[in-house]
């Protein structure tokens, strides 16, 4: 028996952010309904790079069952309403006030059904001057400040995933979660409120606090640290590149007696304490590139390997596809079975079925028939 199996989710739901809560749910066992407009949740059409299908929609709804309804019509408005009476979780990410207007907005669903955990996703949240801002999530890596800290001394970059959607969802996924918990103990539901950029700016609290206290906003460094050297990306003798990381003064002395072999180095005033070596370090970043461009990539590991100072090679995505720490999972699509990275977290002794994913509409005849009106009405008198 999966974790949450008996557990009913009903998602009104597009893009990533929801999509990503409700998926983890569903990977936990949990009976997942997806919602969607007759064209169906835009998400599908980002991309058609797996096989015909979306890389976005493939990785973050299997496990569901798609039902197309149209909630402004009366006959899908109360299908609708009859599945939610009979679900534990309750997702959307409309724009806001849109499930209240609807009649699907918490304060209305919990009277009606005091047990229901209620979550909404936005992009500003419920309330606040921003509340109707459209929100996607390049917007929000650059209204919470998180371009301002990514990228180069040449300019901003986006972060290449979608790292404001995933965070939300991540949130919402832990809050979802703790609500279900807590419903076990007091027997009542919640309505839990995540935002995009509330979900982001809790993540950017080290900078946050280091410019509010510490009047020293993180500069854009690239592949190095703001605030820690050496910590970045050094070129090999054969073009390829390797990262390492000191975080104390054990491994920036043994970075240069057994790695640099540079023992008047690691005592070189300019460099004895991190803060001096960041202070300095044009000077040092000079040495210990000179020092990495004699070797090969491999050969360089082999050093970091035996003076025990982390390392990572710079990947790129064909390093990655045949990287070999990944774990693969195997999921059913229209377009054939696909492999896919699997979830970060592992349950030792257990094993995760991977349900398939959906077509649009996959279930509408079987969702119909089972919340449809007649059907209730037979259950009601039965």
């Amino acid at each position: 028996m999966q974790d949450l199996e008996g557990i009913t989710v009903v998602a009104l739901e597009q893009a990533v952010a929801a999509p990503y809560a409700s998926g983890r749910l569903a990977d936990a066992g949990a009976r997942v309904i997806k919602i969607e407009r007759s064209e169906g949740d835009f998400a599908r059409g980002y991309d058609a790079l797996v096989n015909g299908e979306s890389a976005y929609f493939v990785w973050l709804n299997r496990g569901k069952e798609s039902i197309r309804l149209d909630v402004k019509k009366p006959e899908d408005h109360a299908l609708l309403d009859r599945m939610i009476a009979s679900a534990d979780v309750f997702i959307q990410n409309l724009a806001p006030g849109a499930a209240a207007r609807l009649g699907f907005g918490a304060d209305a669903l919990l009277a009606r059904f005091p047990r229901l955990i209620h979550c909404s996703i936005s992009g500003y949240g419920e309330d606040g001057p921003y509340r109707d801002q459209k929100a996607y999530d390049l917007l929000i890596q650059a209204e919470s400040g998180l371009c301002a800290i990514n990228g180069t001394e040449h300019g901003a970059a986006r972060v290449g995933v979608s790292v404001c959607d995933i965070a939300a969802g991540m949130t919402a996924f832990q809050a979802i979660l703790q609500g279900l918990f807590a419903r076990e103990r007091s027997g009542q539901g919640r309505a839990i409120d995540v935002s995009l950029f509330h979900a982001m700016a809790d993540w950017m609290n080290v900078p946050y606090l280091q410019t509010r206290y510490g009047g020293k906003p993180p500069a854009r460094v690239g592949l190095k640290h703001p605030t820690i050297a050496p910590y970045g990306a050094y070129a090999c003798a054969d073009g390829k590149a390797v990262l390492i990381s000191i975080q104390n003064e054990r491994e920036w002395q043994r970075l240069c007696t057994d790695v640099l072999e540079d023992e008047g180095l690691a005592v070189d005033s300019r460099f004895i304490t991190n803060s001096l070596r960041v202070a300095n370090r044009p000077a040092l970043e000079e040495r210990v590139a000179a020092v990495f461009s004699r070797f090969t990539r491999e050969a360089m590991i082999e050093r970091l390997q035996t003076a025990r100072i982390a390392f990572g090679r710079l990947s790129d995505l064909d390093d990655l596809l045949a990287h070999p720490q990944n774990r693969l999972i195997s999921v059913t699509t229209s377009a054939g079975e696909i492999e896919m990275l699997a979830p970060g977290a592992v349950v030792r002794g257990q094993v995760t079925k991977y349900r398939a994913v959906p077509d649009l509409g996959d279930h509408d005849v079987p969702l119909r028939a089972e919340f449809g009106a007649t059907a209730r009405a037979r259950k009601a008198t039965a």
